[in-house]
């Protein structure tokens, strides 16, 4: 399975069809290879530029940073994070079918509701410690070039992500989603397990 069925409900949604939904231009319930395709392009740049940085320095270091990378996204932020989106839940995949984290092996617990403060915590360290690496030996090499390069595509890639695809996400726990407050309200009126989860949270 390469993605969900786009015109079947989510798990945890009590609709039952997809195609006279409200939601359906305003939170991406399902996804495609558009978005991922997206995602990557948005995505990657930091991460070729950051590994070039660190090249240039020494290229051993690099294996370091990639270790970190695959078990931060790949495993430690589905832990604190993924594992609290809906589409977590769907019990026909082994493995995550979304734009951000596709491929990664649900090996947590579903927990619907907001993250705790821990796990806000260990999902801004981890990031920061991915973003900061490169920076150590791009300084260290004296290569400020890479450095403004590797600044300004960082940004930029944040940026993008957080304008075209935060803002249909169905994550609401992600400290970087953008869903407005009203299209949130009709997206838990409609997954009323989530919107108990929420609400025993506050």
């Amino acid at each position: 399975m390469i993605f969900l069925d786009p015109k079947k409900p989510l798990h945890t949604c009590i609709k039952k069809e997809c195609n006279t939904c409200e939601l359906k231009n305003k939170i991406n319930c399902h996804f495609n290879i558009k978005q991922l395709i997206s995602f990557l392009v948005f995505a990657f740049p930091p991460f070729i530029i950051g590994g070039i940085g660190i090249w240039f320095f020494y290229p051993l270091f690099i294996i370091p940073w990639i270790a970190l990378i695959i078990s931060y996204f790949g495993f430690i932020e589905i832990r604190v994070m993924c594992s609290h989106c809906p589409h977590y839940a769907e019990p026909e995949i082994k493995s995550l079918k979304c734009w951000a984290n596709y491929g990664s092996p649900k090996i947590w617990k579903y927990r619907p509701g907001p993250m705790s403060l821990n796990e806000k915590i260990i999902f801004y360290l981890g990031l920061i410690l991915i973003i900061i690496y490169p920076y150590i030996f791009i300084l260290l090499s004296y290569n400020f070039i890479i450095m403004i390069i590797y600044t300004a595509f960082t940004f930029i890639s944040l940026f993008m992500l957080h304008a075209f695809l935060c803002t249909k996400c169905m994550n609401f726990a992600c400290p970087f989603n953008k869903v407005d407050k009203n299209t949130r309200k009709k997206f838990m009126d409609i997954n009323p397990v989530i919107k108990q989860a929420w609400d025993h949270k506050k």
